[in-house]
């Protein structure tokens, strides 16, 4: 069975929270000012509560509303592929499949927590959000989830992906979302940026800041992140919780699971489900491995501590793999990827060694795009090509070792809107 689909009947009624799992308590966030751990009332400036008791929650299944669920039938179930031309192309007796979120209307995963978090601000009175954005998926999926429950959106899109990908800007402003080259010269943040540097290429950290101070600057607006923090991962576990269902149809359960990484919500959402099975000792082998840019190696190189989410050192002290909070990546096409750290969940499972991480160049990983696409028709965004090149080393191990291994990957979002970035590596001029 090459494509397996999921009757609405079947999808997640609740998204799991890894958290009570844990093989230890998270550390808790720290106020940026005071270095003691943050309240509910830290964060209401930020958030709406619905969404802090989800980020602080020890409970293992949080329901979602009926209004949520039925905004995901727009796109969800979304369909578990095997990847039978790609294992004959690789001479490999691994199984290989993958989970397709590049057919949600925005082309990826970002829309499944994007309209959790547009409904739950909307339920909350909130008139306006803030982001930021690295290549523009999150920012059109915030875009489109605004638009769906009535709220109007700024967002804050990295410089260098914002001069890349000129479309994903368009399409937030088809969506009605205003869109702002990062930094700026509209907030406190952003002119001290430009004042250090004139001429950054940006980060996700700087923008993170932009739209951290937007927000609190104003009482009808809220501030919304696409990754890194709990409830984001919580919601992109429907993700893993469907594929679980239709890696049982398919007779099948993964040995390995890969997803990219860059915040951590998509490597989250694919494996989390799976990982409770790990942590209760029933699937011992398993292995996760998150798949990074050698240009942001946050899991690789990076160092687990406490540290700044933004920039400028407006947001909360979280403890992380981190490249520290200054750091600026360079310029890859890859821009969801290019962020200092990782989520703390993510963090906290690496250190415990029940997760794996490797790093990527950016060539490599755009020549495994190109096989892929030539073997199963989806060109894949940068981001997803990380996971790729992960599944083909994988798949070669098989190949030499003979072991029929089963690996399942997330392709987090095609590349639509990547053709420059194809175009220039097509060219040799990357």
């Amino acid at each position: 069975m090459p494509i397996i689909f999921l009757d609405q009947k079947d999808a997640p009624t609740h998204y799991y929270n890894i958290v009570p799992d844990l093989p230890r308590p998270l550390d808790p966030p720290l106020h940026p000012g005071t270095k003691k751990p943050i309240t509910p009332e830290d964060l209401a400036p930020l958030f709406p509560m619905e969404l802090i008791k989800q980020e602080m929650s020890g409970e293992r299944l949080i329901a979602i509303p009926e209004e949520i669920r039925k905004a995901y039938q727009l796109y969800r179930p979304s369909p578990l592929i095997r990847a039978s031309r790609l294992e004959k192309e690789l001479k490999t007796p691994a199984k290989i499949y993958y989970k397709y979120e590049g057919a949600s209307p925005v082309g990826s995963h970002k829309l499944n927590t994007a309209l959790a978090q547009a409904y739950y601000n909307k339920q909350a009175g909130v008139k306006r959000l803030t982001t930021e954005t690295g290549a523009g998926q999150w920012g059109s999926a915030l875009g489109f989830a605004c638009n769906y429950f009535g709220l109007a959106l700024t967002v804050y899109m990295v410089k260098i992906s914002y001069e890349q990908k000129p479309y994903r800007k368009t399409m937030m402003k088809i969506y009605g979302a205003e869109c702002i080259s990062s930094p700026s010269n509209l907030t406190e943040a952003g002119k001290k940026i430009l004042k250090k540097d004139p001429n950054t290429h940006g980060s996700l950290g700087m923008a993170i800041a932009e739209a951290v101070e937007d927000a609190a600057k104003h009482d009808d607006t809220k501030y919304a992140l696409g990754s890194v923090l709990n409830h984001v991962l919580h919601h992109q576990t429907i993700i893993g919780q469907e594929a679980m269902k239709q890696m049982e149809i398919a007779g099948d359960y993964p040995d390995i699971i890969i997803g990219c990484h860059g915040g951590g919500s998509n490597l989250a959402g694919i494996a989390f489900p799976f990982l409770k099975d790990k942590l209760k000792g029933q699937k011992k082998n398993l292995r996760v491995i998150a798949a990074e840019p050698t240009s942001c190696p946050s899991l690789t190189k990076g160092e687990y501590k406490y540290d700044f989410g933004d920039t400028v050192g407006l947001t909360p002290l979280i403890k992380m793999y981190t490249m520290g909070y200054e750091f600026v990546p360079s310029p890859i096409h890859a821009g969801g990827l290019r962020y200092h750290g990782a989520a703390p969940i993510v963090s906290l499972l690496k250190d415990e060694g029940l997760i794996e991480a490797v790093a990527y160049e950016q060539k490599e990983i755009f020549a495994a795009a190109v096989k892929f696409a030539r073997s199963q028709g989806i060109v894949p965004a940068p981001e997803s090509a990380h996971a790729i090149k992960a599944v083909f080393q994988e798949a070669e191990k098989c190949r030499l070792s003979g072991e029929s291994k089963t690996i399942l990957f997330n392709l987090s979002g095609h590349g639509h809107f990547d053709m420059a970035s194809y175009e220039s590596y097509l060219e040799g001029k990357m």
